[in-house]
């Protein structure tokens, strides 16, 4: 084994990275459109200096850019591409099983403003310059329900300090969760990384879109929360 371990000493905020055997669509997906959604200069292996990348060339333009931190099957990100075409999403999931539901929904919908990086969204952080992102959702997250594991939830400093770097001020940072104690951890963390609490309680946005573990929450009995935050 090497002693050069191209893989950043991050503690996972994640779960498993494989789930079920995909279906030979999805496999199709992977095959055909990931290599052209995604973007370049992320992941240590492209990029092992960290040097930071161009914002405005993962979409060709300076468009807004959305970031989705783990999007799950991809629901509120096709959502979102397709009612704000304006805005450029970025979405990060290290479970290619989502990753491949996604690339279904996008292939479904026709949308064009989506990138998507099948791994850590602190990859990404890593690379981006101050103030790139302009809007930020964590939909979901794993909740790691165990309290020895409450500091690998992703609404920790080690988490929220690189998200605060990358997010242009004023920019708009939503939270959506069942779980009544990781939105109290939530409302805790976040504004100590300098966010502004705008809003919290159980009335979603406006533009929501549900996603499936909401869904599954719902149907369990358990009540979704929604935090609003600006940077």
């Amino acid at each position: 084994m090497s002693d050069f371990d191209p893989t950043p000493a991050h503690r996972n905020f994640y779960g498993r990275r494989h789930g079920k055997t995909l279906r030979q669509s999805q496999k199709g997906y992977l095959a055909e459109d990931l290599g052209t959604l995604r973007p370049r200069g992320i992941t240590v292996q492209d990029n092992p200096g960290r040097s930071p990348i161009d914002p405005a060339a993962i979409f060709g333009d300076d468009r807004p850019l959305w970031l989705e931190i783990g999007f799950g099957g991809g629901e509120h990100m096709v959502a979102m591409a397709a009612r704000y075409p304006q805005a450029g999403i970025i979405g990060c999931e290290p479970f290619i099983n989502g990753v491949a539901m996604l690339l279904g929904k996008i292939r479904a919908a026709g949308v064009t403003n989506v990138s998507v990086h099948p791994g850590d969204a602190r990859d990404l952080m890593d690379v981006l310059p101050d103030g790139a992102i302009a809007r930020a959702f964590l939909n979901y997250p794993d909740p790691w329900p165990k309290a020895r594991h409450h500091r690998r939830r992703f609404v920790t400093p080690e988490h929220l300090l690189p998200l605060h770097r990358v997010m242009a001020p004023g920019a708009e940072f939503r939270v959506a969760t069942d779980i009544p104690d990781y939105m109290r951890q939530t409302l805790e963390e976040v504004p100590r990384a300098g966010f502004a609490l705008l809003a919290e309680g159980p009335e979603p946005w406006d533009d929501w879109h549900s996603t499936r573990y909401e869904q599954k929450a719902l149907r369990a009995g358990r009540v979704p929360h929604y935090a609003t935050f600006r940077r």
